[in-house]
C-alpha cells in the first residue's frame, strides 16, 4: 500500500496535478536539473520567461521523463531564439495522451530582464506566466515567476536566489521557494541544491525537495550538442523516474576537445577594399580597423590556428593603419604561429606590412614599388589672382602653415623643416621594420630604395624581397613547404574561441566604449560635433561603460567644434578612464581633440602636435567685376559690409573687400588669444606648464615619435594598445570579458550608393570641393587646422564610415 502511494505521488509529480488543478512550480517543471536561475537559459521560456533574453541563436532541446510504470511517461520539445520561445510537452494520464503548448518572449537586458509566457492545451488550465530576472553582478541571479491560472482562482509565486562564489565560478548554489493561493506560508515548497562543473563540458547537478525528495543528474557537452540525464528519488532509492535530455544549438565547451588531436589550420583572409573604422549594418562587407586587429587577436588565441594567411590583393590602407596591422601580426608571431602573405601590386605601405611575413608571396605579373617616402602639397596662389580672388593670410606662429595652399607658390622654410622630419621618420621606420623582418641591413634597404626603385618579379626573389612567385592559390602549397604538411584553410567562423559559452555568463558584460572622431573638426560635417558631444555624455552616463577610448584620425578645423568635444571628454574622464588612440592624423584641432585624454597613444608615424591657430580672409579682387556681376548695400555700423558679397558656386559668399587695419587687427588679438587659450588647455591636460609645452607649439607637426619625446604622446601604440590600458585601467584583466560598444552607433545602410555621381567627379575631386566650402564657411574665422593635402591624399580616410 505504502508502495502504490508513493507511486502516486511520482504521478502527481510527473503530470502536473494537484488539488487546486495546478501543481507546484518545481514538479510542473520538472525537467529541469536546477532552478531556473542556477541554469543557462532554462527551458527556452517554458519555466521563466525572462531567461530568453540569454539567447543569441537557435537552440532546440528533446526531454523526457520515464519511469517503470508505462503510464508514467511525459516528454517535451523545447525552442528557443534570442528573446523568443517555444514548446510543447506530450503527456500521458491514465493512458490517454495530451499535448500542451507554451509560447514565450522576454525583453530588457542580461541584468534586468522580463518575460511573458502563455500555456494551452490538454486538460490542464490555461496558464499566463509573467518572469523577471536580475543578474546585478556575475555572482548573483534572482528571478521571480508568476503564474495565474486563467480557468481558476489559482496563483502561484515562484523565487529562485542563486549564487556563484568568487574564484570558485565552477560551483552554482540555489534555493527556491514556490507558494500557491491556497496554501500558507509553511506549505510553500522549499527547495535548494547546487551544480558543479569540475571540467568545462562536464557538469554534476544535485536539487533537494525536502520531504518529497531529491535528485541527482549529470551532463556531458560535445559542443554544439549536448546530452544528460538525471534521476529524481522519491522516498526510498528504488522509488523514482529518470529524466533524458538532449540539447542542439549554442555553443558549450566540449569535455572531450583535449583530448582530441584537432588538426591546426591556417586563418585565410583576404583584405581587398579599403580599411575603414566603420560599416553599414545593411548590405555592407567593409572591413574595419577594429575588426581586423580583433580578430588576428583571436586567431592568436585559438589553439587549433597555426598561422594566417593574407592577401592584400586591392587593399587599400593608410600608412598608420598598416603600421598597426602590421604590429598585431608581429604580436601574433610571438606565440610561435606563422604568417603567409600574397602582394601583386605593393608600394611602400603594403611592402612594409607583407614584410612580417615568414613567406611572401608575389604574383607572376605582379611589382614591387619601392621609390621613398614624400608629403607634398599644391599651390592655388597663380589660380586665385588668375581668378581675382584675393587672399589675406593671418598667419602668426612660424610652423602653422595650412594656409599656404592659398597664400604662397612654394613651401615656406619652416614648412619644409617640418614635413622633411615627418618625411624622415616615416622612412626610417620602414627601412627598421623591413630589414628586421626581412634581415637587409640599412644599407641594403636604401640601394633598393634610390638605385631600382621598381621590381618585377624573377628581380624581387632573387633580392629576397619575395619568397615564392605565384598566384594566391599556390599559397597552400608555400604553407604546405614551410609547414612541412598539408594544413587546411579555415575562414573566421571556423576560429574555436568565437564560439565561447555566452548564456552561462550572468548579468551584463563589463563594457568599453570606442568613440571616433573622424574627420575635419566641423558642426555638422566631419566629426559631427553637435551628435558627438551627445555620445560622448551617453557613455559618461552609462554605468555599464568601464573605459573609454577616444579614436581620433582628423586634421582638424573648427575651434569650437574641437573645443565642446573636448570639454565633454574632460566631464567623462571625471567617472571613468578615456584613453585617446591617435591614428593617421590627430593634428592641430586633432591635436585639441585629444589633449584631455588620461592617456594619449599614437602610431610612430601618426601626425601629432600643431598646437596652433590660423585664419585668412578670402575676398573679392576681381572676380565679380569679370563676371559682369555688381553688388549694392545700405548698412548702419561701420563693419556691417565686412562679409557682403556675392554668393559663388562652390566658393560660397565671397565678401566684396578686404579688411581694414582697425579690422585685421582686430582678428590678429583674436587669433593670439584663441592660441594662448589653446596652449593653456593643453598644459591643463597634459598636467604641465605653458613654458613647458610652447617650444613644441607654434604650429609645428610633430611625427608621434618624436611626440613621445617631447611629451604630447604618452605611450606609442595603436588602437589595440589604447584598448588594452582602458582594460587596465578599468580593473579588468586578461581573463576578464568584456564587451566593446562603438560610437557613433553605424548607420543602418549607406543611401549614397543609390545615387548617382557626377560623371568625371572622382573621391580626391569632391574631397577639394567640400573643403573648399569648409573654408568658405570659415572665411575669416581662427582655424585649427593641418593643411588641406592631408584630407585629399586619402579622402576615405576621412569618413565616418
Amino acid at each position: 500500500m505504502k508502495r502504490k502511494l508513493l507511486l502516486s505521488l511520482i504521478v502527481l509529480s510527473v503530470t502536473g496535478f494537484s488539488q487546486s488543478g495546478l501543481s507546484v512550480f518545481q514538479d510542473r517543471t520538472n525537467f529541469l536539473f536546477v532552478a531556473p536561475g542556477a541554469s543557462g537559459t532554462g527551458l527556452y521560456g517554458y519555466d521563466n520567461p525572462a531567461l530568453l533574453g540569454y539567447l543569441r541563436s537557435l537552440n532546440a532541446a528533446w526531454l523526457a521523463n520515464f519511469s517503470d510504470q508505462s503510464y508514467n511517461q511525459r516528454w517535451g520539445l523545447f525552442f528557443g531564439l534570442p528573446n523568443l520561445g517555444f514548446n510543447f510537452i506530450n503527456q500521458e494520464k491514465d493512458s490517454i495522451s495530451e499535448t500542451i503548448y507554451n509560447l514565450a518572449f522576454s525583453l530588457g537586458s542580461r541584468t534586468a530582464g522580463l518575460g511573458l509566457g502563455y500555456e494551452w492545451g490538454g486538460g490542464d488550465p490555461r496558464l499566463l506566466k509573467i518572469g523577471t530576472l536580475l543578474r546585478p553582478s556575475h555572482h548573483l541571479s534572482l528571478g521571480i515567476t508568476g503564474t495565474i491560472a486563467l480557468s481558476s482562482d489559482v496563483k502561484e509565486g515562484y523565487v529562485d536566489l542563486a549564487f556563484r562564489p568568487p574564484k570558485f565560478e565552477e560551483f552554482t548554489f540555489f534555493g527556491e521557494y514556490s507558494l500557491q493561493t491556497h496554501q500558507t506560508l509553511k506549505e510553500g515548497l522549499l527547495s535548494g541544491g547546487f551544480c558543479i562543473e569540475p571540467r568545462p563540458g562536464l557538469r554534476f547537478t544535485g536539487r533537494a525537495f525536502g520531504k518529497a525528495g531529491f535528485s541527482l543528474g549529470m551532463n556531458l557537452s560535445f559542443g554544439f550538442f549536448s546530452a544528460a540525464s538525471q534521476t529524481r528519488y522519491v522516498g526510498k532509492a528504488h522509488d523514482h523516474f529518470q529524466t533524458w535530455a538532449i540539447r542542439m544549438g549554442g555553443y558549450e565547451p566540449n569535455i572531450f576537445r583535449p583530448w582530441f588531436k584537432v588538426p591546426r589550420s591556417y586563418l585565410a583572409l583576404n583584405l581587398y577594399g579599403p580599411v575603414k573604422y566603420q560599416g553599414y549594418m545593411m548590405f555592407d562587407r567593409t572591413q574595419t580597423l577594429l575588426g581586423l586587429i580583433t580578430l588576428i587577436g583571436r586567431a592568436k588565441k585559438d589553439p587549433t590556428v597555426r598561422g594566417i594567411a593574407l592577401n592584400l590583393s586591392g587593399l587599400v590602407v593608410d600608412r598608420e593603419q598598416a603600421w598597426e596591422l602590421r604590429e598585431k601580426l608581429r604580436d601574433f608571431k610571438s606565440g610561435g604561429k606563422r604568417v603567409v602573405v600574397y602582394i601583386d601590386n605593393a608600394g611602400m605601405v603594403e611592402y612594409h606590412l607583407a614584410s612580417v611575413a615568414d613567406r611572401i608571396v608575389l604574383d607572376p605579373c605582379g611589382q614591387i614599388t619601392m621609390l621613398g617616402t614624400l608629403f607634398g602639397r599644391f599651390y592655388l596662389k597663380g589660380t586665385l589672382e588668375k581668378l581675382g580672388i584675393g587672399i589675406d593670410e593671418w598667419r602668426f606662429f612660424k610652423y602653422k602653415s595650412a594656409a599656404e595652399t592659398f597664400a604662397r607658390d612654394d613651401m615656406s622654410e619652416a614648412d619644409r623643416e617640418q614635413w622633411q622630419k615627418i618625411v624622415d621618420d616615416a622612412y626610417q621606420l620602414i627601412r627598421q621594420d623591413v630589414c628586421a623582418g626581412r634581415g637587409f641591413t640599412p644599407d641594403e634597404f636604401d640601394a633598393f630604395v634610390d638605385d631600382a626603385g621598381f621590381f618585377l618579379p624573377v628581380e624581387a626573389r632573387d633580392k629576397k624581397l619575395v619568397d615564392t612567385i605565384g598566384r594566391w592559390d599556390a599559397v597552400e602549397k608555400v604553407v604546405q613547404d614551410l609547414e612541412g604538411r598539408k594544413r587546411p584553410m579555415i575562414g573566421p567562423a571556423g576560429l574555436v574561441d568565437d564560439k565561447a559559452p555566452y548564456d552561462n555568463y550572468w548579468g551584463e558584460r563589463p563594457r568599453i566604449a570606442v568613440v571616433y572622431a573622424l574627420g575635419e573638426c566641423a558642426m555638422e560635417t566631419g566629426i559631427k560635433a553637435r551628435k558627438l558631444v551627445k555620445d560622448v555624455e551617453a557613455v559618461a552616463k552609462d554605468s555599464r561603460i568601464k573605459a573609454v577610448v577616444f579614436r581620433v584620425d582628423s586634421p582638424g578645423g573648427d575651434a569650437l567644434a574641437s573645443d565642446i568635444v573636448a570639454e565633454a571628454l574632460r566631464l567623462c574622464g571625471k567617472k571613468k578612464p578615456v584613453i585617446v588612440s591617435q591614428g593617421m592624423v590627430a593634428g592641430s584641432g586633432g591635436y585639441w581633440l585629444s589633449m584631455y585624454g588620461d592617456t594619449i597613444v599614437a602610431a610612430p608615424n601618426t601626425i601629432t602636435g600643431s598646437i596652433g591657430v590660423i585664419g585668412l580672409w578670402l575676398y573679392n579682387k576681381e572676380l565679380k567685376e569679370k563676371l559682369g556681376i555688381s553688388t549694392d548695400h545700405v548698412q548702419d555700423g561701420a563693419h556691417a559690409d565686412m562679409d557682403f558679397g556675392f554668393s559663388f558656386p562652390l566658393l560660397g559668399t565671397l565678401p566684396d573687400r578686404n579688411l581694414t587695419e582697425a579690422e585685421r587687427a582686430r582678428m590678429t588679438d583674436l587669433i593670439n588669444e584663441y592660441y594662448r587659450e589653446f596652449l593653456a588647455k593643453v598644459a591643463a591636460g597634459r598636467r604641465t606648464t605653458v613654458e613647458a609645452i610652447e617650444p613644441y607649439a607654434q604650429g609645428r607637426v610633430w611625427s608621434g615619435s618624436d611626440g613621445r619625446e617631447n611629451g604630447l604622446v604618452d605611450v606609442l601604440g595603436g588602437l589595440d594598445d589604447a584598448i588594452r590600458i582602458a582594460m587596465e585601467r578599468a580593473g579588468l584583466t586578461e581573463k576578464s570579458r568584456f564587451t566593446i560598444v562603438e560610437y557613433p552607433k553605424p548607420e543602418f545602410i549607406n543611401f549614397n550608393v543609390f545615387q548617382p555621381k557626377l560623371i568625371g567627379i572622382d573621391e580626391t575631386q569632391q574631397a577639394l570641393i567640400d573643403l573648399l566650402k569648409f573654408y568658405a564657411r570659415h572665411n575669416g574665422q581662427a582655424l585649427t587646422i593641418l593643411p588641406m593635402e592631408l584630407m585629399l591624399s586619402a579622402p576615405l580616410l576621412f569618413e565616418n564610415r
